[in-house]
């Protein structure tokens, strides 16, 4: 069984594809899955953040996700983007973490509730007329999309801060394309127009996940694929 060095950026041409990297990694270049988690950090954390509303257990779901990557990496077929493929793994892991934690509700049940409407974005600031700093409309903008249900939530975060198309959307969360219109209608209309409008400047920059926390679950990962992983071991998904 192969081993590994301790995680360093690897000195390779960063601009490599997904696809390219993932042939080297099963080839043996293990190293290069470095490149992998480092590029799809933000994405993960904002879409496991989005479902868990937490940060340190959104952290925890990351290194779950690529675990289980590297896992069944020989099982990626490329019918769907590397991206794609990833960020599925994470959605289910999330929402294995909330099932765990018996929180899990019936989300086809939420939005037709009474008083369904309740669950609408809390504003904590008491003009919302007032100019805001950046800093603080990011903040004010990131509790607004934590309030917002699960079902609209997690289309709200894909569609909207990482910008994926309708189609892959749909894919990631398992469900239909007309869902995804549908719940991101309903994601709009239940945050704030006036904050929405304010926020579109910044809403990119929702969900960070900086440097420090890149590196932690770069190490956290490579430390467990040391323990004995080798990519493609597990079986099928």
């Amino acid at each position: 069984m192969m081993t590994m060095a301790s995680p360093a950026q690897p000195r390779v041409d960063q601009r490599l594809p997904d696809e390219e990297v993932v042939v080297r990694v099963l080839a043996g270049e293990t190293e290069l899955y470095e490149i992998l988690i480092r590029r799809h950090n933000q994405r993960l954390f904002r879409v496991a953040r989005s479902i868990v509303r937490n940060d340190d257990e959104a952290e925890l779901i990351m290194q779950d996700a690529y675990v289980s990557a590297y896992m069944h990496l020989n099982q990626f077929e490329g019918r769907a983007s590397f991206s794609t493929w990833l960020t599925k793994i994470a959605v289910h892991e999330a929402f294995a973490r909330l099932r765990q934690r018996k929180r899990l509700v019936d989300l086809d049940t939420i939005a037709e509730s009474p008083g369904g409407q309740e669950h609408m974005m809390v504003s904590r600031e008491r003009d919302p007329e007032q100019k805001l700093l950046d800093r603080e409309l990011k903040g004010l903008l990131e509790t607004a999309i934590d309030a917002l249900p699960e079902i609209y939530r997690s289309v709200f975060v894909l569609r909207e801060i990482e910008g994926l198309g309708i189609a892959e959307t749909a894919d990631c969360l398992g469900i239909s394309q007309e869902s995804v219109k549908v719940r991101l209608h309903r994601a709009r209309g239940l945050m704030r127009r006036q904050l929405y409008a304010r926020s579109r400047g910044v809403v990119t920059e929702a969900y960070q996940f900086h440097l420090v926390r890149c590196d932690r679950v770069v190490e956290a990962v490579f430390k467990r694929i040391r323990e004995g992983l080798s990519p493609g071991m597990a079986g099928l998904i």
